[in-house]
Order: structure tokens, then sequence, then C-alpha cells
């Protein structure tokens, strides 16, 4: 039996499922995180409905309807085709940190090039920029993108994370797949900055995908962090 498998088997006995199945977290989570999960893979639907075993007029189904419920043997081979867990599927881990999963076996830590570290982390996503406000040392998520090879962030004047504006900082993105016990880090060091210039603020505006999740007041204040040094880590599965 693969890893995988293994891991999606202990997903459906887990204790805080019900009749063998995580519970629901309400109407549509399930369609939603297929649908972003196989688009973090790269998959179409036709390609991710061929690893399933399931019609693509089904995952469709899946995908589009906010009502829909697959049964727990589709759902079982939809979440082993995608990587990922029954549990990951519902929902059920959102509250969770991330790497509660088992070690895999023969796993080994592997260092990345600047390159890959670099393509590892670009376009756009959710990161943690820690900086010395001098009373003390804070580490805060945003919703960060790369443009033009830098780090940026749009946040508010005032606020926890436009303290970085002048400063030295560490930014540092992650990903962690419980279900394969693998994952990646890179570490970008450097001085953060506001970008005032005009056309540089409308071309951050344009370029920029990543708005922050958090709502609440406007954010228009762009961040850069100029990059000093870029380091990162995977673990990787032998």
């Amino acid at each position: 039996m693969s890893e995988r498998t293994r891991s999606v088997t202990f997903d459906r006995t887990s204790p805080a499922t019900e009749g063998g199945i995580p519970p629901r977290t309400g109407s549509g989570d399930v369609g939603r995180r297929i649908t972003a999960r196989r688009e973090e893979l790269g998959l179409s639907l036709e390609a991710a409905a061929v690893r399933a075993g399931v019609a693509a007029g089904y995952l469709r189904y899946l995908e589009q309807q906010p009502t829909a419920a697959p049964g727990a043997s589709a759902l079982i081979k939809i979440a082993d085709a995608l990587d990922t867990s029954v549990a990951a599927l519902h929902g059920g881990d959102t509250d969770r940190p991330p790497g509660a999963g088992r070690a895999a076996p023969h796993s080994e830590l592997i260092a990345l090039g600047p390159a890959e570290c670099r393509a590892r982390m670009s376009t756009h996503g959710v990161g943690r920029i820690a900086l010395d406000t001098g009373d003390e040392l804070v580490v805060l998520p945003v919703n960060y993108s790369v443009v033009d090879g830098a780090v940026v962030f749009r946040t508010a004047p005032g606020s926890a994370p436009a303290a970085a504006v002048g400063a030295r900082v560490a930014f540092e993105v992650d990903h962690i797949d419980d279900a394969l016990g693998q994952g990646w880090s890179v570490l970008v060091q450097g001085h953060a900055r506001a970008e005032t210039r005009p056309d540089a603020v409308r071309r951050l505006d344009a370029l920029a995908y990543s708005r922050p999740w958090a709502g609440g007041a406007e954010r228009d204040l762009w961040v850069r962090v100029d990059e000093e040094r870029i380091s990162g880590r995977r673990i990787a599965v032998r």
C-alpha cells in the first residue's frame, strides 16, 4: 500500500469522523476545495477525473454545484488522485496547524538554490514577515505577490506590517503536504521600503494578485522587500 493511500485510510478512520467520513463544514466546501487543490497541482478537470477514475462530468458537477455531496468511495478516489486527504477536502484540518501528519519514511532535507527558491515562491500567496519593532520581535502573516522578482505586499499606514518600512526584515513562505510528508520553505532577508512612485504603484496595482483576506481598512501602502539573501530547503522522499 502506498504512503498516500495509507494517509487517506487514516483520515477515514479518525476518531473525529462520523461514519468514517469527516463532517461537512458547509455547503459547497468540498467542491471549492477540490477545485483549489486541482488547480494547485496544475491539473485540468479532465486529467484529474482520469487520475481519480471518475467521469469528468461528475467531477465538474461536484465543483460547480454548491449542494453537491459526493459519496464516500468517490471522495476517497478524488482525494487520492489529488495527493491530499478526505479530511482536507472536507475542511476538517482548517483549524489545525499544518504538519500534524506522520513523517514519511526515507525522507531527506535538501537545500534549494536561489533559482528554485524564487520559482517556488513566485506569483502570490500568504507568507510571514518578521521584524523588530524596537519594542518586540513580531512575525505577521501577509498576502504577498512577487513582481519584478521582489516580494511586495499591501497594507494600511500605521498598521503592524507597515512597521517593516525602513527596517531589515525576514520574509518566509512555505508549503506542507501532510498527506505525502513533504514540504518546502523559502526565506528572504533584506530591507523593506515603501513604494510611493506613482508609476510603480500603478504597476503594482495592475500586476499584484494577492488582495488581503482580512478585509477592514483600506490598504493603500505598498511595501517592497529588496532581497539581500535568499535560501530554502525542501523535504523529499526517496
